[in-house]
């Protein structure tokens, strides 16, 4: 594509972005070599050789590859770190066209990435970090994101001290799947010279005012330049935040790393807070202990209700029937009492006396003796005694009559 070399400059030395004028008859075609971004953003398309270019418009329109280099191109995700721009820098010979971000936008140029930086600390890298490099990474259909990490020196003179050292912070960036290179020791304010090595095209960073090296805004002079895009911030998780948590519970955090082997030296833990901590731990302990009890004493008692439950059921059912059993027993039309009375009758068969013969035999007659007289109280044949107390009765008779006659 025909690039368009300009010595137009702001007055920081940036050049200022072109206009939409036809370009003049001074262009000379150059083949672009810049690198390619890692990942493709609607294919997880993987480039094998960097130093490739492509016309690749992505977006809403179809995917046009060079056929020279479509047998360079792999289906699949990725597998490997970031670069550093040291060891993988663009070494493309073409003047880079200054572009508007309208333009960046519509997906042009097509015969290269649109080239965008993103710097910072990015100490405790966390989800704030990678949103935000998410978001310049998306800023325009074809992107090719450059992310500058500042040293521990520059941090620690403008900003303070880190949790991370400088090669913990690289490290991190290399990892994020939006990052395609990692600079290095990056500076604290861009100078034209850092713009111009790297070929950047835009910067990216929230559009809150950075005030810090004696400036009110270390990116005023990008976006005097029209080469800053803001990105948003990720409410309610920043670095600053994790380690005030981190101060707020301090004792929480030492005792959690006593607890997991950490000495008191390593932690810069004093001997009284060591045995201070140590003692809040085993005081835990207890609480977990009778927590546990608790609640295995819950499930014992609901186990005890199930069964509880399950026996008053079973109880209900048997009395029911017991209930049945002694009422078919013992009720006004039972079996016992059909019983009772074929006992009873048997018994008053047994008490009354058996029936005596029609003629008693005669006794000797002595000659000074009168006949005996007839026995007036013996039982009839044909009368019976009805019930026990007849029975007693005519017996009680008999014996009075055998009184008179002595």
């Amino acid at each position: 594509m025909p690039v368009l070399t300009t010595d137009a400059e702001s007055e920081t030395g940036i050049p200022k972005s072109l206009s939409n004028e036809p370009p003049s008859e001074t262009m000379e075609e150059i083949e672009h070599t810049c690198p390619q971004p890692r990942l493709a953003q609607d294919g997880g398309i993987l480039w094998k050789d960097r130093n490739m270019c492509a016309a690749s418009v992505l977006g809403d329109q179809k995917e046009m590859i060079a056929p020279s280099i479509s047998s360079s191109i792999l289906h699949m995700t990725l597998t490997a770190p970031a670069p550093f721009a040291d060891e993988s820098s663009c070494q493309c010979q073409a003047p880079h066209e200054k572009l508007t971000i309208a333009q960046a936008r519509l997906g042009t140029p097509v015969d290269r990435p649109v080239r965008v930086y993103a710097d910072g600390i990015f100490d405790l890298f966390h989800s704030g970090h990678a949103r935000a490099l998410m978001q310049a990474k998306t800023l325009f259909p074809n992107s090719y994101l450059l992310v500058g990490v500042c040293s521990d020196d520059l941090t620690h003179k403008f900003k303070g001290f880190t949790v991370m050292n400088e090669a913990e912070r690289y490290e991190a960036l290399r990892h994020c799947r939006y990052v395609d290179e990692v600079i290095r020791d990056a500076p604290w304010t861009l100078t034209p010279e850092f713009l111009e090595k790297h070929k950047i095209d835009f910067v990216a960073h929230d559009d809150i005012p950075y005030s810090s090296a004696g400036s009110d805004d270390v990116y005023k002079h990008i976006k005097e330049a029209g080469m800053f895009v803001p990105t948003q911030r990720t409410e309610g998780i920043s670095t600053s935040d994790i380690i005030t948590r981190i101060v707020r519970d301090y004792d929480v955090y030492a005792r959690r790393n006593l607890q997991r082997g950490y000495t008191a030296k390593e932690l810069n833990v004093s001997f009284i807070n060591e045995k201070k901590y140590r003692f809040q731990n085993q005081v835990d302990k207890m609480k977990e202990k009778v927590k546990n009890v608790e609640e295995r004493s819950k499930e014992f008692v609901n186990r005890v209700e199930e069964k509880s439950h399950d026996l008053i059921q079973k109880w209900e059912e048997k009395s029911r029937e017991f209930i049945g059993n002694f009422l078919e027993l013992f009720g006004p039309d039972g079996a016992w009492k059909q019983m009772f009375q074929e006992r009873s009758s048997r018994m008053l068969q047994a008490l009354s006396p058996k029936q005596s013969p029609v003629s008693s035999p005669t006794r000797s007659r002595s000659p000074s003796r009168s006949p005996s007289p007839t026995f007036s109280w013996l039982p009839n044949k044909t009368s019976p005694p009805s019930s026990p107390k007849a029975a007693s009765a005519s017996i009680s008779s008999m014996s009075e009559g055998d009184e008179d006659e002595k």
